[in-house]
């Protein structure tokens, strides 16, 4: 049986608490790790990896969120959890509704030493946004500069490194995740595509592709509500009609309205082509997850249209 949500927090407390007096210092200091590095907690794994890939040798970053079958929105935290969190130096969170749980757990620990990246916040945007926002890569470049300021103020004696991290991540980790949006932005911009979730919007609109499934079917979707029998009938006639030239989904969320387009699209011969929410597999970095990703559309984006 699942604990309730106050039993859990109360769990979370004491195991933050308890961690805490055992590395001798109080949840107000900033503290520190015995190997000298700085502490960082992220809630996803797409943020821990490009936290980590950032830090290099100078940071331990540890992600709470790592299975692909986790769903972030729902997602009930452990007493490690409350335990990372409570003794990071960096905390990043997503914000804009998505990880709620883990932003009161920061709260329930507070640090004066402590930064946490809200990248809601860092983007100005609110619940109720799109809160995807790793798949904008102009949000997920504030992110990159965010952290590195963080890390540069906690550590600044090693400010010139973390300076070459970045400019190592930047110009090789994400050369061919830059390479393939402009290629497909090039060749593709304007193609009509269909889309099950939120979460590719913004990879969308930054590619030039013309997005033809109606926002509040995506939005649906992403946050488990209840799809509009107008809008069902939309994306089944662009489909069935092949008014879309692609149909792309969220594989880690199949609900029975994307299993039917999914249906529609493969008999209209439509090419389908997968996103996922979260690192996949768990152990690939983000520039190889996007990669993989726009690889695989680049190559759909072609079948459909010979060029």
């Amino acid at each position: 049986m699942r604990r309730s949500r106050l039993g859990l927090l109360a769990v979370l407390l004491v195991g933050a608490a308890m961690a805490l007096a055992a590395c001798g210092r109080s949840a107000s200091s900033s503290g520190g790790s015995t190997s000298g590095n700085l502490q960082v907690a992220a809630a996803e794994n797409f943020w821990g990896s490009i936290a980590a890939q950032l830090g290099g040798g100078k940071v331990a970053v540890s992600s709470i969120i790592v299975n692909p079958n986790t769903d972030p929105h729902s997602y009930e935290p452990t007493a490690s959890d409350g335990v990372a969190l409570a003794r990071s130096q960096v905390a990043i969170v997503n914000g804009i509704g998505y990880d709620a749980w883990a932003s009161k757990l920061l709260a329930a620990n507070p640090s004066s030493g402590r930064a946490v990246l809200d990248v809601g916040s860092l983007l100005r945007l609110k619940e109720g946004d799109n809160p995807h926002q790793w798949y904008a890569p102009s949000s997920v470049q504030r992110v990159i500069g965010r952290i590195v300021a963080d890390y540069k103020q906690l550590d600044p004696k090693d400010a010139s490194y973390f300076d070459q991290r970045r400019m190592a991540f930047e110009t090789t980790a994400l050369a061919e995740y830059n390479h393939l949006r402009r290629e497909i932005r090039a060749r593709y911009a304007g193609v009509p595509v269909g889309y099950s979730e939120s979460i590719f919007q913004p990879l969308g609109q930054d590619l030039g592709l013309k997005l033809m499934t109606p926002y509040s079917f995506a939005k649906a979707i992403a946050e488990g509500t209840d799809v509009s029998a107008a809008d069902k009938q939309t994306v089944d006639r662009q489909t069935e009609d092949r008014a879309i030239k692609v149909w792309v989904y969220n594989s880690q969320n199949a609900t029975p309205d994307v299993q039917r387009v999914n249906q529609l699209a493969r008999a209209a011969h439509v090419p389908i082509t997968t996103i996922t929410e979260t690192l996949s597999p768990a152990s690939a970095t983000f520039e190889q997850w996007q990669d993989a990703e726009l690889t695989t559309l680049l190559a759909a984006l072609h079948e459909a249209t010979g060029r």
